[in-house]
């Protein structure tokens, strides 16, 4: 089945990255880490669907969410499901803050570990899966290149 999923990478001043890691209890030995983000809702835009989960997941509410720049397919199993994820990114900038996990749903409480901020130089010397697993060379790109003008397709 497909799913039709908003992601937002979300920059703080410091030009770092916040990630949730996460675990699939079916496989607790494969943790990754990903930005914020989750399913469109029937009759729900991607950039309401975007808005909703950043406050869901990092309790930030009314966030200046930036351009669509990316859009990513991944397909992979999780709790023993085949999942077809069709992933719209947005970017948005905003002053480092302490995140907020307490609208997190049940599955998100199950699956995410922790969270955190990391420096582009700490992506690039990580052995952690991120998503996408070149994430700190597509962020090193947008730093320097600035946003695309039209969305990027990017590889898992």
């Amino acid at each position: 089945m497909i799913r039709p999923t908003a992601r937002v990478l979300i920059l703080d001043e410091s030009d770092r990255v916040l990630l949730f890691r996460g675990q699939d209890p079916d496989q607790p030995n494969t943790r990754f880490w990903f930005p914020a983000g989750g399913g469109i809702e029937t009759g729900e835009s991607p950039e309401d669907a975007a808005r909703r989960e950043v406050m869901e997941e990092t309790g930030l509410a009314d966030i200046d969410l930036g351009p669509h720049i990316w859009n990513r397919r991944h397909l992979f199993k999780f709790y023993g499901e085949y999942q077809d994820v069709r992933e719209t990114w947005f970017f948005a900038r905003v002053p480092t803050f302490t995140v907020e996990t307490s609208g997190f749903t049940e599955v998100e409480k199950e699956v995410v570990i922790e969270n955190r901020w990391w420096t582009i130089a700490e992506l690039e010397e990580t052995t952690d899966v991120l998503t996408p697993r070149n994430l700190a060379t597509l962020v090193q790109d947008l730093l320097l290149n600035g946003l695309p003008d039209e969305p990027i397709e990017v590889p898992v």
